[in-house]
Order: structure tokens, then sequence, then C-alpha cells
């Protein structure tokens, strides 16, 4: 990889499963970043019951850090966004993780609001899809939350963060192996569905004619689950998601990671993620459409648009 010249912004989106460095020069997109890297990280191993990170899994946040942002330098990356997900904001002792990291590192990682992420996914579905798309709603299962956003423009109109993610909902409310009884899913589902309505409230007839858009990882593995074969691999429907929630209880994490599309890393939050998937598309109409777009692209682009709107000759990086 080339040595970066000019402007560049580049973000260390720093998840449960790893740490993953892109960057974008002007004129790009993330679909050709000029630089991307990732270290493998497994931080979902690494939460003791009262939510606290392990030192072990805040020393491999440290590393993952350092080597991240030292390969951004090696290509002439000045700046870089570090942006802590939900696995670690939610963490009981994430301030330790911080001041660990800081200390290590000279790195600050950063948070985004809820909301803000919403926002973000917004952005990335509205830039993959275009304003010819029309209105969006755009849905977002993370590990930590569900983001809930809304717009007929470039920037949303209507955003909300939920703490519905596949491993919250599946560490309160899931054993942790089969089988998982119809009345705990039921249970599930009922709770998701109130949260979700609650958030929505009178929102939901406005947001009835807007195109529905899934922008996850869990979202893109149930899809090519439950909905891979011609015509449907790049969406998810209510009915094929229903036939698989049961199948999902009834495997242990071992079997369902034998499953298309189920990763050996997600396996044990899929049927979380599958209860959760399943009462967002009851609430918005019983398909979606899969963007390969989320959070992450969201940031990157707005932060790539900072530059090349307002260069700054100083280096410091444009707001999130």
């Amino acid at each position: 990889m080339r040595r970066k010249a000019g402007p560049a912004a580049g973000v260390l989106d720093v998840g449960s499963f790893s740490a993953r460095l892109v960057v974008l020069e002007p004129g790009g997109t993330p679909l050709e970043p000029a630089l991307s890297h990732q270290t493998r990280l497994r931080l979902d191993r690494e939460l003791d019951d009262d939510c606290r990170l392990s030192p072990r899994g805040i020393a491999a946040i440290s590393a993952a850090v350092a080597r991240g942002v030292a390969v951004a330098e090696e290509h002439g990356v000045r700046d870089v966004f570090p942006l802590a997900t939900s696995s670690i904001r939610d963490a009981a002792n994430a301030g330790e993780v911080v001041r660990r990291v800081r200390r290590d590192t000279g790195v600050e990682l950063q948070f985004l609001s809820g909301r803000r992420e919403a926002e973000l996914t917004y952005v990335g579905a509205r830039r993959w899809y275009g304003a010819s798309a029309g209105p969006l709603l755009v849905l977002d299962i993370g590990g930590g939350t569900v983001e809930l956003s809304a717009g007929r423009g470039s920037q949303a109109e209507f955003a909300r963060s939920l703490p519905l993610g596949a491993r919250s909902v599946t560490r309160d409310w899931l054993p942790a192996e089969p089988p998982v009884r119809t009345k705990k899913v039921r249970a599930l589902r009922e709770h998701v569905l109130e949260e979700v309505a609650g958030a929505l409230g009178d929102a939901t007839e406005h947001l009835a004619d807007h195109r529905v858009v899934g922008c996850s990882k869990v979202l893109r593995q149930l899809a090519r689950l439950a909905g891979d074969r011609p015509g449907r691999d790049r969406e998810l429907h209510l009915e094929d998601l229903r036939v698989w929630i049961p199948r999902l209880a009834a495997m242990p994490s071992a079997k369902r990671a034998e499953l298309p599309g189920i990763s050996r890393q997600r396996a044990q939050q899929a049927l979380g993620g599958a209860v959760v998937a399943e009462a967002l598309l009851t609430i918005a109409g019983g398909r979606m459409a899969i963007c390969p777009w989320s959070t992450r692209d969201g940031l990157l682009l707005t932060l790539l648009d900072a530059l090349v709107t307002t260069p700054d000759s100083t280096g410091s990086r444009p707001a999130a």
C-alpha cells in the first residue's frame, strides 16, 4: 500500500470482535478504502457477570489500538478517529479501559452516543442507496444496542437507540445453551416489541411509507441464513425468519456456527439477534433490504466530507 500524501479520513473501529482501521481519501468510498487493517478481538469472552472487562481483555484492546495507529502512521495517515463501540462503552469499567489505552498508546478512545450512532448509520444507508431511494427507515442491531433512524434527505430526521443488542438480550433474557423454552423467546419478543413501539411512538404511522433498510452484521448474517435463495439474498423477510427462530432455540452454539451465514463468534447470540430482528420486522412491515454500510461508514463519510469542504492545515480531526 502506498504512503498517503494528502488528506485522509480514518476510523479505528474497536468492537467486540475486532479493531478495524479503515482510511478513505477524497473521492473514495468504503467499498474501496485506501487502507484497511484488522486486529482480532474476543471481548465477548472477557466480560464477567458484572459486565466488567477482564485485565486480559483491556490489554488486548490496548494492543489492538497501538497496532492500528502504528499501521496508520506507517502509511502517512496523521489522524484517526478511535471509535470505541458499545462493547467498551457499556462495560462497567469503561473508564479504566480508556485510561489504560491512553497510558499505553497516547490515544483517547472516543464514544458516540446511541443517538449519534443512529444518525451516522442513516448517513451510511442514505449514501449507499442515494436520494432516489426515497424515505428510509434504517434499523441496526449491534451487540449492545439497536439503532433506529429515519429521514427523507441526507440527514436523519428521527434517531433513537435502545439497549436491545444481540449480545445484551442474550445475556439478560436467554440461557447460554439450549433448550431455550418458547416462553423465554416469547417474553423477549414482547419486551422488544414494547420498547420499539414506545421509541417510535407517534412516528409509526408517519414511517409507513419508508423503505426499510437493515444495517449490521447481525442482520446480514440472518439474511444469509433465512433468505439465501434467488432474489432474496439481499433481503430479510419476516416469514422466513420466523421459521428459523425455533430451530435456533433448539441448537447449541456449535451447531448454529455450522449454519450458512452464522459466524462462530456470533453463534451464541444468533437467537437473541433473530428475536430482536423478528420484532423489528413485525413493526416495520415484514421485509427489509440489507445495506452493507453502517455506523463506521457513515462516520468515515462524514469525516471525509468535512475534510473536503473545510480543509484544515493543522491536521486536526473534524468533529464527528
